[in-house]
């Protein structure tokens, strides 16, 4: 299984990707998890969901190139795409606080999934980046629009334009990480939830729902599915076929 989710007792869902081996890459077992969780999400008793990703060196990768390498055109590379912005959208509108407790590194699409979270908590001295203009991609899960949404526009336009690895303490000067911690990861979580989940579930509810309205009013859907349709096409580049065949060709000699 490449997830795992957990009720707590503290009235939360806790979602790990479980491919330490894999840098918690995302896979198409990955998506069905978060679809699984957000699901159980709606339960009466639970209050807040957390993601994260198993080990200390990696939050999440993004999209797992070995598998989706495999996607060639803009039509083979659109329904995974278009499968991942769905979940993001349900994320990013899940009527819960919703937490990324980055507890190790995120590129590319983890930043998207982390970007699609209320809140994100980073390990001091971890680095992330939206790196896909390197793959030359762009974000293809709606991260871009997301993040355009909750950070100024200069702060997202440099973040998604430079395409860089930046420190947790960067990212959190530009808007990005909303608390840094040292030691336990969970427990600096629920520290950080500690007054929220004391409210009743109506309140949490209620104020979810102003964030959601808001973006309903901005078209976002709309904006996230472009995004998609342009990340598609940007797949199928000679340029975007390239970086990929030489990053499985270096992890292949890597093993070697």
């Amino acid at each position: 299984m490449s997830y795992l989710i957990e009720k707590k007792e503290k009235g939360y869902l806790l979602f790990t990707i479980t491919r330490a081996e894999k840098r918690n890459a995302i896979n198409y077992e990955v998506m069905q998890g978060l679809m699984e969780v957000m699901t159980r999400a709606t339960e009466p008793d639970v209050k807040a969901l957390i993601i994260t990703g198993m080990g200390e060196h990696a939050f999440c990768s993004g999209g797992d190139l070995s598998v989706f390498h495999l996607l060639h055109s803009k039509e083979e590379a659109y329904p995974m795409l278009s499968k991942m912005s769905n979940i993001l959208y349900s994320l990013l509108t899940l009527p819960i606080p919703t937490i990324s407790l980055l507890n190790g590194t995120a590129i590319g699409g983890g930043c998207e999934l982390a970007t699609a979270c209320d809140f994100r908590l980073a390990r001091k001295g971890i680095r992330a980046g939206f790196v896909q203009g390197k793959q030359a991609i762009t974000t293809g899960w709606g991260g871009g629009s997301i993040l355009g949404e909750k950070l100024s526009l200069s702060n997202a336009m440099k973040l998604l334009m430079g395409a860089e690895l930046k420190t947790a303490e960067e990212l959190k000067e530009a808007g990005f990480i909303d608390a840094l911690f040292e030691n336990d990861a969970l427990d600096a979580c629920e520290e950080f939830l500690e007054n929220i989940l004391k409210k009743e579930l109506s309140v949490l509810q209620s104020y979810k729902r102003m964030w959601v309205r808001k973006w309903e009013e901005a078209k976002l859907r709309e904006r996230i599915e472009e995004e998609v349709r342009t990340c598609a096409l940007l797949w199928e580049s000679d340029a975007h076929h390239t970086y990929v065949n030489n990053f499985i060709n270096k992890k292949t000699m890597n093993k070697d």
